[in-house]
């Protein structure tokens, strides 16, 4: 699981952090690895900055992560602190991404057992609309860990439901890049109709303002054309 992290981590698009983060004290911390490191411990049920710390000195899934580095608890907190607004939404790519996947489980997040895995199975792709109620789904999961991680400890980090068939690093990037095309796809075709629909409201709107102008134009005609009518 940790490798499918960093994995996934390392394909976001991390522009936002990357140039409004800076280092705390003499040692910076590359975002990219700190974001793939807080959503292992989110999703593995360590959540307080002091116990990331230290399981980057005893657990093999945190070290790998953090490239045998060690950022403080006081970086790990700043960090997290800072950026919690861009981290809720990446949380939620990584999430999509493996549901996309289609995986059942991640640590201790469930991935399915809900009426959006359901609908699902009905359809081979699906339409922006059920995209939005998946996005829904786990915007709430996502809400729930951030709620956690103020009292939560950590605990022995589980595994992941995986598919056979990606259990080998060059198959699971290629999976990776399918799915994050998919959702990519899905988010276009949902833009376009929004964007449909707003033209709409538009049109609509702009011929009511048309026809109150002309309706105007019909009771003073001194307005529709410029000059003042006077008696003779």
């Amino acid at each position: 699981m940790a490798r499918f992290v960093v994995e996934v981590v390392s394909k976001l698009d991390l522009h936002e952090l990357k140039m409004a983060y800076a280092g705390v004290g003499s040692e910076a911390f590359n975002p990219e690895m700190l974001l793939a490191m807080l959503f292992y411990g989110y999703a593995t049920g360590v959540f307080a900055s002091r116990k990331l710390e230290q399981a980057t000195h005893d657990s093999i899934a945190f070290r790998y992560i953090a490239a045998n580095t060690h950022p403080d608890h006081d970086t790990i907190a700043t960090f997290r602190k800072r950026f919690l607004k861009q981290l809720k939404p990446l949380f939620l790519q990584i999430l999509l991404l493996a549901k996309t996947m289609g995986f059942l489980k991640l640590g201790k997040i469930s991935l399915d057992g809900s009426k959006v895995q359901a609908n699902a199975s009905k359809h081979s792709a699906l339409s922006w609309g059920h995209a939005v109620e998946l996005e829904k789904q786990l915007k709430e999961e996502v809400a729930r860990l951030m709620a956690m991680a103020e009292a939560a400890d950590a605990e022995k980090p589980e595994g992941m439901d995986i598919p056979e068939e990606l259990k080998r690093r060059e198959v699971r990037l290629e999976a990776i890049a399918a799915a994050k095309k998919k959702l990519e796809q899905r988010a276009a075709e949902r833009y376009g109709a929004e964007q449909a629909e707003y033209e709409a409201k538009k049109e609509k709107r702009d011929g009511r303002r048309e026809n109150r102008r002309e309706v105007r134009n019909r009771k003073h005609p001194k307005l529709a054309y410029g000059i003042t009518i006077k008696s003779i």
